[in-house]
């Protein structure tokens, strides 16, 4: 028996969730905020404690890697790295588009492709591709999105699946093609799975050096420096 702590940060969604082993236990998320670093202790103590466990029993804490919102995903990390090194207990990161992906998986034989998105800057996403094997076509890979972008899956006769932040962004570009949205949004309990299967595996990060996958670095924008 193990207990997972769970935590995705990567967008506007700031979701903690608990498992035993495989099993959702509890969950605390909020969508649309914009407070992460406010609300996610909170939210920590929260699934634990209507888990009736304390924090002293965790085997390890499942973190949503990214790519996703650069300060939204350093704020799961410092949350996730104090745990895991107060406990010393293993992390586990977990590739959000991956996680999304795997959500929205109908685990039918069918052709189709699942396309998991977090929305980048303007018509921009990052974004991955999967067969339904879960077999990576390609991941967290940068797009900017235009009317031929999944053409040559279209053209080859597959339906597409897209979930994720930034799948809205396509829906003008593709009607009346063979695609389909799923409603499937970063949530911490799509990491349960893969986390689960990773601790079993003994597949932990070095929490000294690991770093969220940003695939970017951050659009900072520098203030004007008045010459005197």
């Amino acid at each position: 028996m193990a207990y997972l702590l769970h935590i995705e940060s990567s967008t506007d969604i700031c979701s903690v969730a608990l498992s035993n082993d495989d099993a959702l236990l509890t969950i605390n998320e909020k969508k649309n905020s914009l407070k992460h670093s406010e609300i996610i202790t909170l939210q920590i103590k929260d699934v634990i404690d209507r888990a009736d466990i304390s924090i002293d029993e965790l085997s390890a804490v499942s973190l949503s890697e990214g790519p996703g919102s650069y300060t939204s995903l350093r704020v799961g990390m410092s949350a996730a790295k104090a745990i895991c090194y107060g406990n010393n207990i293993p992390l586990i990161g977990v590739n959000t588009l991956e996680s999304l992906a795997l959500a929205s998986n109908r685990g039918i034989e069918e052709k189709y492709l699942l396309c998991s998105m977090i929305d980048a800057r303007r018509m921009e996403v990052y974004a991955s591709l999967f067969y339904p094997n879960m077999q990576a076509i390609f991941i967290n890979k940068p797009i900017i999105l235009d009317s031929k972008t999944f053409s040559e899956y279209l053209d080859e006769g597959y339906k597409i699946i897209f979930s994720g932040n930034g799948a809205d962004k396509s829906k003008e570009l593709f009607q009346n093609l063979n695609t389909e949205y799923s409603d499937i949004v970063c949530t911490a309990k799509s990491l349960i799975n893969i986390a689960f299967n990773k601790y079993l595996n003994k597949d932990f990060e070095d929490i000294a050096y690991f770093s969220p996958n940003y695939v970017k670095p951050p659009n900072i924008t520098k203030p004007n420096v008045k010459q005197l």
